[in-house]
């Protein structure tokens, strides 16, 4: 294995991470790769290279690619880099043998490329039997969190329940005007089962599917400081906090005898995330334009904006899926903000825009594809 930050870095290459999709890219004088950290494959130039044995790994900030592998990939362009670090960065390895593993790689890997965007072409022809997150985007679901006897988390004035319903209703009625067809799983203070929401979304067709949810904190000290808006794709919690967040949304699976746990197990991991792979990349494409709608608002983004978590309302949608948490109901500003018609409204307009957006980029890659 070796370290790809410090390779780039040493050959003085532009670079780029998007935290979300855990995706680094460098280029430099016509060579470029880029990959995604958890999955076996490397774009060398525009060619895919499956990796044969290890997956592309991200730790304690550092990313590593394994080496014979990545070797292969690079020869063709590695004249273009110093030879001092060429050497340390390759050292002891066969290139032959290397070579000969990556180029039948990325004869393979091509072909199920191909087989892809052959696909994706007839998709264009027959759009609404192709799965969600390669067709256009059409049907919105809007799941407002908890409701009736759920209240979810409360604040010195209000519930959770009331005010991302508010929401989900302005947001609605602005979607509609953009010409998108939106269901809602709840119009009115009722409860819905937890399982039941992704239900409903699968059985609508849904091609993107929001969850909005308000944030919350234990201890005065923490209530006082702690805002902030915060979004959340389906994948395995990152820190403590993200894991305690999941939990509380979790609880009413639970709590009122529904069917559930708190909390998903390694194993049950692997299930989610090979029957849910399909929709990951456009979960997290549509997370990074809501980043994008939101930076310079009202409330302001806690951490980075975005991270992933065990939240069980999202594993049984078939489609991409995020959950939005528009802020701390336990924070006295984000409070006010979010129970204010000013408020509501300034996120209805945040979370329309993102739609929108993610409606175009899904169209110009469809077009991409279809040519």
């Amino acid at each position: 294995m070796f370290e790809v930050r410090e390779f780039a870095a040493d050959e003085k290459m532009d670079t780029e991470w998007k935290a979300v999709e855990r995706h680094f890219s460098a280029k430099k004088d016509g060579f470029q790769f880029s990959f995604v950290a958890g999955l076996p494959y490397l774009s060398v130039n525009g060619q895919i290279v499956k990796l044969a044995a290890r997956t592309v790994l991200e730790e304690d900030g550092k990313i590593w690619v394994p080496l014979t592998e990545a070797q292969g990939a690079f020869e063709k362009s590695l004249g273009k880099f110093k030879a001092d670090t060429t050497a340390k960065v390759f050292k002891a390895e066969t290139k032959k043998g290397a070579a000969a593993t990556s180029s039948a790689a990325a004869s393979s890997a091509n072909k199920t490329e191909e087989k892809a965007n052959g696909s994706a072409k007839t998709a264009v022809a027959d759009d609404r039997k192709a799965k969600a997150g390669s067709r256009e985007v059409k049907t919105i679901v809007l799941d407002p969190g908890h409701g009736g006897k759920d209240s979810g988390a409360l604040g010195k004035k209000s519930a959770e329940k009331d005010i991302v319903l508010a929401v989900a209703k302005k947001l609605k009625a602005r979607l509609e005007k953009e010409g998108f067809e939106v269901k809602l799983t709840r119009s009115k203070d009722v409860f819905i089962e937890l399982g039941e929401r992704p239900n409903l979304a699968n059985k609508w067709n849904g091609d993107l599917f929001i969850s909005l949810h308000c944030n919350a904190i234990e201890g005065e000290d923490r209530q006082k400081r702690t805002e902030g808006y915060h979004f959340y794709v389906l994948r395995a919690p990152e820190s403590e906090e993200d894991k305690a967040i999941a939990r509380r949304e979790n609880k009413v699976a639970t709590l009122y005898g529904g069917k559930g746990k708190a909390e998903i197990s390694p194993v049950e991991w692997i299930k989610i995330n090979a029957s849910l792979e399909h929709y990951q990349k456009n979960s997290f494409k549509f997370t990074e334009h809501l980043l994008k709608s939101f930076e310079g608002g009202h409330t302001k983004r806690l951490g980075t904006g975005a991270g992933g978590a065990g939240f069980m309302v999202l594993v049984g949608a078939l489609m991409p899926a995020v959950l939005v948490e528009l802020g701390f109901i336990t924070h006295p500003t984000d409070e006010a903000f979010m129970m204010s018609e000013k408020g509501q409204n300034e996120l209805a307009d945040q979370i329309s825009r993102a739609v929108t957006a993610y409606r175009e980029t899904v169209h110009q890659y469809r077009e991409t594809l279809a040519h």
